[in-house]
């Protein structure tokens, strides 16, 4: 997407493969079948003999459109890998590698300029950020517990810009940036779970990110050269600069939900996150970034979780999820709406709680008011959570 060109691309604002076909909620949500890291909390209820892992992939599938024109693009990348495990009664930890951001992009533009001629222009982008974490829970006593995320967050991010001239007159330019970027970011979590009638469980739950300020390396280079830049095989270095020093600087964010469960039966829950954009910086220099509020709302049904039959173990799951985004652009705002369904296939080769799961989700982002990009999007995500025994030792009689 054309969007991800801004500020430090698209951040990643999914949950597991579980939580995101619940429209992402995840803030007061904790189980021991799956790892729920974007509330440290909840790793407390990691069981005390069990590992639990999960790994996703996803296929995307994207139309873009404006007033006069569409393009439709698919590609597939791998989504996370994370890992809990106990620690002590009351100390669980986790540690996983998940994507922070995701920049990738290609505009071909034109115009013609009086006394010159025709000019085109190329725009393109790559790269991210990634982030790899280390969490620690502790339960503070029943029901309260409390977790914080220490990450380290790694990527470069590029940039190129080409413009030609339809005419022999003139020398061609192309602009190449990246970044190099690392640094610390953190994030800490307090859940809190009471019964207000038997079987009937309310959650609480919150959840801040710490203001980071990543390290940043920029690599700059500029090129004059004739005719084609495909078909180039010499050109004039004008500026050619490595190691300028600086800092990316991402706002901190809070966030808060509440959930309902009755039984493992019934799941329902809400989030909602405030991050201040405004804030955000990169060598220095702002972007045309809002505050953001994003807003969802799930539920997860299954019909009996104690039932050895097949079917009465599936979960049926169905989310939906709304932001204002951070991005604004021709001062409209680039929001962004999703719904999502999913279902949790158990595989009893393993063990009962061991899943296969399905989401497909469908969205919108962005608009085609003031000749911007509307861009539709349709998301398959796989995952598989394994629950494996842990520090047990076998007894022979």
């Amino acid at each position: 997407t054309p969007y991800s060109g801004f500020g430090v691309g698209i951040v990643n604002k999914s949950s597991n493969g579980i939580l995101d076909a619940m429209g992402g909620v995840s803030y007061a949500v904790q189980s021991p079948y799956f790892i729920n890291f974007r509330n440290p909390a909840s790793y407390t209820a990691f069981d005390s003999l069990t590992m639990v892992a999960d790994v996703a992939a996803s296929i995307f599938s994207t139309n873009l459109s404006t007033n006069n024109a569409s393009q439709k693009n698919s590609y597939a990348r791998p989504g996370y890998i994370t890992v809990g495990i106990p620690v002590t009664r009351h100390w669980r930890t986790s540690v996983g590698i998940i994507p922070f951001s995701t920049v990738g992009y290609s505009i071909d533009d034109s115009k013609t300029i009086d006394n010159i001629g025709d000019v085109s222009y190329e725009y393109s982008g790559s790269g991210g950020l990634m982030q790899l974490y280390w969490g620690n829970a502790f339960k503070l006593c029943k029901g309260l517990s409390i977790g914080l995320n220490a990450s380290y967050l790694f990527g470069s991010l590029y940039s190129t810009k080409i413009e030609e001239f339809d005419g022999d007159n003139f020398y061609n330019s192309r602009i190449q940036d990246a970044y190099y970027l690392d640094g610390i970011y953190l994030s800490g979590g307090l859940q809190y779970f009471f019964n207000i009638k038997p079987n009937h469980r309310i959650g609480i739950g919150l959840v801040y990110s710490n203001t980071a300020y990543i390290w940043s390396k920029e690599n700059l280079l500029i090129n004059y050269y004739e005719d084609a830049y495909s078909s180039v095989t010499t050109y004039d270095t004008v500026l050619y600069t490595t190691g300028n020093r600086g800092n990316l600087k991402i706002p901190q964010s809070i966030g808060g939900g509440l959930s309902y469960n009755y039984m493992d039966k019934i799941l329902v829950g809400a989030d909602v996150t405030w991050q201040n954009w405004t804030k955000y910086s990169f060598m220095g220099h702002g972007d045309s970034l809002q505050n953001s509020l994003t807003a969802s709302l799930g539920m997860q049904f299954v019909p009996n979780p104690l039932s050895g039959k097949f079917l009465n173990k599936m979960a049926f799951r169905v989310g939906a999820k709304y932001s204002t985004g951070e991005f604004v652009i021709h001062n409209t705002p680039i929001s962004d709406v999703s719904v999502s369904f999913g279902v949790g296939i158990p595989l009893n080769s393993f063990n009962s709680h061991s899943t296969i799961n399905v989401l497909f989700e469908y969205g919108k982002m962005g608009t085609l008011k003031n000749d911007l990009i509307r861009q539709n999007y349709f998301k398959f995500t796989f995952n598989f959570t394994l629950q494996e025994k842990w520090y047990q030792r076998v007894k022979l009689e």
